[in-house]
């Protein structure tokens, strides 16, 4: 009596799967890597240029401080991203970058916004 486990399942190939709607197109994992590095990389860059900016205009502590929480939330999505978390590193660029804007917002700094 041959075991229902033992009989392998049939092959399709990429081109019928695709045909037959089976295979959604998407990122592979090592583009999704790529992508949100990227990505991290690119807002870092602009939270470095508006760092110097805003240090250049008004000089504070709690410049520094956003600022820096800014750049190492994008340094922890590019590390996440690099060990295969991808969804993690997005969910830590959205969801800190909010709660470093609302902090902003709520303490009154002028001129806010990263």
């Amino acid at each position: 009596m041959p075991d229902a486990n033992s009989t392998p399942a049939p092959q399709v190939h990429d081109d019928e799967a695709a045909e037959a709607g089976d295979i959604r197109p998407g990122l592979t994992p090592r583009q999704a890597r790529r992508v949100r590095i990227v990505l991290s990389g690119t807002v870092m860059l602009g939270v470095a240029v508006a760092l110097a900016l805003r240090l250049g205009s008004t000089p504070s502590v709690l410049t520094v401080g956003f600022y820096g929480m800014a750049l190492t939330l994008c340094g922890t999505a590019i590390e996440l991203s690099r060990r295969g978390r991808t969804r993690v590193a997005t969910a830590v660029l959205g969801v800190g970058f909010a709660v470093l804007l609302s902090g902003e917002w709520l303490l009154g700094f002028p001129g806010g916004g990263i």
